[in-house]
């Protein structure tokens, strides 16, 4: 997780310094690689303080860091417009594949 963040953070830097959007590094894999990051240490968090309050933190970060993702999304929408919706399509938001849900035969 770590390593995910100090590779994710300067391609977002340097991206917004530039006005483009972040496609590169880390970027080229999902669209939100820091809040992947985040997600990857909190199990190892969990580990090192086995709590009450660090279990029930897990889930409610997990669903505040996808919130936070999906308002994001939204203002990088508005700012690229087609450009983003064309990496969106193509790049996953957290995990670097798509799953896919099986619907039952109709």
């Amino acid at each position: 997780g770590f390593v995910v963040l100090a590779n994710a953070w300067p391609v977002l830097w340097r991206a917004q310094r530039e006005g483009r959007l972040a496609t590169t590094g880390p970027y080229r894999w999902v669209r939100h690689p820091q809040y992947a990051g985040f997600l990857l240490i909190m199990p190892g968090l969990l580990l090192q303080w086995p709590t009450l309050l660090t279990l029930v933190m897990f889930p409610v970060l997990g669903v505040a860091y996808a919130r936070l993702a999906v308002s994001e999304e939204r203002e990088v929408r508005a700012a690229f417009g087609d450009a983003y919706e064309r990496y969106a399509r193509a790049t996953p938001r957290f995990l670097p594949f798509r799953i896919r849900l099986r619907t039952a035969p109709a």
